[in-house]
């Protein structure tokens, strides 16, 4: 029986299924953007999934629009038991990530940006592949679907399955490895898995520099390794903080890409246009400090 209940039982009184994984949604200002990803949640089936967004618009706009508010009724009625809170003032991402992981309860947690739309089974399809793989992060890697007709044959070439089992990486700015970041970008993933064989279970682990926009952590693993804790040697203007989380998971747990991603970039200006501070950089760099 799917974990998404179905309008035939909208209206019924019945208890939800205790979440496998919590879906961490951090958002500003876009309402547009955010009824789309709800949208794409509402899509989603198995495994039975928590929907818990955090608003940090500088008004109580989503509260009020209409597109945002209905799908967020439809994921009520789904059994997805959605949660909006407001998380001021702002202090930047990293602790933003580190207020949502505090509310999460599920073994698993995925964060997924607020321009992320996803491709119906990719929820489950992530979940499949932690499981199997035994690993502490897998992610969809965001498709700019704006260039599907821009082959980058040069940035696909770092493109490494992981054929057998998943490994603990320890990976630097200097690692080798690093170079992997290309293979994320325009919509190099859609192109390689066009072009490659998949496995009888339809999806193929591969090796990452990092992932961003939809990645799926077991909880503990996150929470073992300091989670977002590191927001506070960080000025609120800071990118790369999925950088240094998902290194430190990495490298004790392991963690894979997963082709195909069905995860959509919305193409949409970024919020956070000031990134001076590169989150990676300070968080590592006592080890080649002195």
């Amino acid at each position: 029986m799917s974990s998404r209940r179905t309008s035939a039982v909208w209206a019924a009184s019945e208890q939800p299924q205790q979440p496998v994984i919590d879906v961490l949604l951090p958002t500003s200002g876009r309402l547009a953007e955010l009824a789309t990803v709800l949208a794409g949640l509402a899509a989603q089936d198995d495994p039975p999934f928590r929907v818990i967004v955090s608003d940090q618009s500088d008004d109580h706009a989503m509260s009020v629009e209409p597109a945002v508010q209905a799908m967020l009724r439809v994921l009520q009625a789904q059994g997805r038991q959605p949660q909006v809170l407001r998380h001021l003032p702002r202090r930047g991402i990293a602790e933003h990530r580190a207020f949502l992981l505090e509310q999460a309860t599920a073994p698993l947690v995925l964060f997924l940006d607020d321009d992320v739309w996803l491709e119906p089974g990719t929820i489950g399809m992530l979940h499949e592949a932690i499981e199997r793989l035994d690993c502490g992060v897998v992610g969809a890697a965001q498709q700019g679907l704006s260039y599907l007709d821009d082959v980058r044959p040069r940035e696909q070439e770092p493109f490494f399955p992981w054929t057998d089992g998943v490994q603990p990486e320890r990976l630097r700015k200097d690692s080798p490895g690093t170079e992997r970041w290309t293979l994320h970008n325009a919509a190099n993933l859609s192109h390689i898995a066009a072009r490659t064989e998949l496995p009888e279970q339809g999806w193929l682990p591969y090796r990452v520099a990092w992932l961003a926009g939809c990645v799926l952590y077991r909880r503990q693993a996150l929470v073992e390794v300091g989670g977002f804790d590191f927001w506070e040697q960080l000025p609120p203007n800071h990118g790369g903080e999925d950088v240094a989380a998902q290194w430190k998971v990495m490298e004790r747990f392991g963690g894979a890409g997963v082709l195909p991603s069905g995860a959509v970039h919305l193409e949409a200006p970024t919020t956070i246009p000031d990134r001076s501070a590169d989150a990676a950089e300070a968080v590592f760099a006592h080890e080649t400090a002195g």
